[in-house]
């Protein structure tokens, strides 16, 4: 098939990869423009190797943009971790329309940041969707899905390299090859199911230590890389990652019960949480070198 990839990093390379090694024809590669100073992003890095044609355009919705995907005449759309919003004028262009990864079992987790907030809320079950892509956000029919494990330890990078990263990738690939042999189905999603969250920002990761130690623990490592979930001292953030929770408990919300080598421990409603790296002055150390550079102490509350 002739198809039209849309997307960036190491995602958007092993789907180009696997598209390649199938015999389909990538007649073109779509993704951001390159961050000043830095690296060339992998799938256009791979692109360029092969010979395919790479555009990267601020916006998506530029005229050219849709113009360009007609003249490529591309039976199909692939969308492999998309951040920019791809308007029904490029999606609608390839003969058989465009789609789209989404790493949820859909119609749950809508949105743009779904692995941290299934985390957060405490899911022991996700997956991924490829779906149709329509003009909404993450709400086409349904073309696969597969279903995969949270573990109880897992963060939110740890669940997308080690988890939905690979499955995915299969499921993508798996998806054009249903297209490629006309036996791929449009099922649609139940809007009665359906939830959608914002991204996750700093509003949402700021420890409330006196809540129960799951749902703490649940927030750090569903913010962990980003953005980072974070505990005030004084006016200061002190963002807290590679977290644990130790068997431990009579101490006090939000207290410093101890500093090593290990990590900090923090107490929490119920139990306890020891943290092994924090981000504190714009570095990320380990908790005990953050400790001697802020100068946390034992007994203080955060």
């Amino acid at each position: 098939m002739r198809i039209v990839l849309i997307g960036q990093a190491a995602f958007a390379q092993q789907v180009l990869d696997g598209l390649r090694e199938r015999g389909h024809q990538v007649v073109a590669v779509y993704c951001p423009p390159d961050a000043a100073g830095g690296k060339p992003d992998p799938v256009k890095a791979r692109a360029l190797e092969c010979d395919i044609p790479v555009f990267q355009h601020r916006s998506l919705k530029a005229p050219e943009a849709a113009r360009e995907v007609a003249d490529l005449d591309a039976e199909l759309g692939v969308m492999a971790y998309v951040t920019q919003i791809v308007p029904p004028a490029v999606i609608d262009m390839p003969r058989h329309g465009s789609i789209c990864f989404h790493p949820s079992l859909l119609p749950r987790y809508r949105g743009g940041t779904a692995i941290p907030w299934q985390i957060i809320r405490g899911e022991t079950r996700t997956g991924v969707t490829v779906f149709w892509a329509d003009a909404g956000i993450d709400t086409g029919p349904i073309l696969l899905q597969k279903e995969a494990t949270i573990g109880p330890d897992d963060t939110a990078g740890s669940l997308y390299y080690n988890t939905l990263f690979p499955l995915g990738v299969d499921v993508v690939l798996e998806s054009v090859d249903l297209i490629a042999a006309a036996r791929a189905p449009r099922i649609e999603q139940d809007e009665s199911r359906a939830t959608y969250d914002p991204l996750c920002r700093d509003e949402h990761a700021q420890v409330n230590w006196s809540l129960p130690v799951d749902e703490v623990y649940n927030l750090i490592r569903g913010c962990d890389p980003q953005p980072g979930a974070f505990a005030m001292r004084g006016p200061n953030k002190i963002r807290l990652y590679d977290a644990r929770k130790v068997d431990l408990t009579g101490i006090a919300p939000g207290v410093l019960a101890d500093i090593g080598e290990a990590g900090m421990v923090i107490g929490a409603a119920g139990g306890a949480i020891r943290i092994g790296r924090v981000r504190a002055n714009g570095k990320k150390v380990t908790a005990a070198a953050a400790a001697a550079v802020v100068g946390l102490t034992v007994g203080e509350r955060l």
